[in-house]
């Protein structure tokens, strides 16, 4: 079922505890009828884009020491290969900054919260990938 994403906000359960819920608002009022409260179903999106950022951020590279003479390598990849098995040039798939996020992402077993057939909004616990008004995709389990 096609969806659109509305807003992320919280619901407070009966327990006292708090959930964290994203409200999707589904593009066929029809076929919110099919899914039940309670249900795990599965959401695929595109997550947010983030453009041009580097590998400590993109890859979770540590970088450089801050110290022990080291001025500007805090958050600089390192060594990208040298005269071993690649031969004396830069190896395929070697991992550096570039663009980051724009790509789908599929997020498994979410519990749908609450579900109000006769305005099609789902509230889905959890995480849904992607920004505000973007659309995702829900497959019940």
């Amino acid at each position: 079922m096609k969806a659109k994403k509305i807003n992320m906000t919280q619901i407070f359960a009966e327990t006292g505890e708090v959930q964290p819920v994203t409200l999707v608002v589904a593009e066929n009022k029809e076929e919110v009828s099919n899914l039940s409260e309670g249900a795990i179903v599965t959401v695929s999106g595109t997550s947010k884009g983030k453009g041009f950022q580097g590998v400590v951020k993109r890859h979770g590279f540590r970088g450089g020491p801050r110290s022990h003479g080291q001025k500007h390598s805090e958050r600089e990849p390192g060594s990208i290969g040298g005269g071993g098995r690649a031969g004396g040039r830069v190896a395929k798939g070697m991992r550096m900054a570039g663009r980051m996020g724009g790509e789908r992402v599929t997020v498994k077993n979410l519990k749908l919260i609450k579900i109000s057939p006769e305005s099609g909004e789902i509230y889905i616990q959890g995480a849904v990938p992607g920004r505000r008004g973007s659309k995702v995709e829900i497959k019940a389990k």
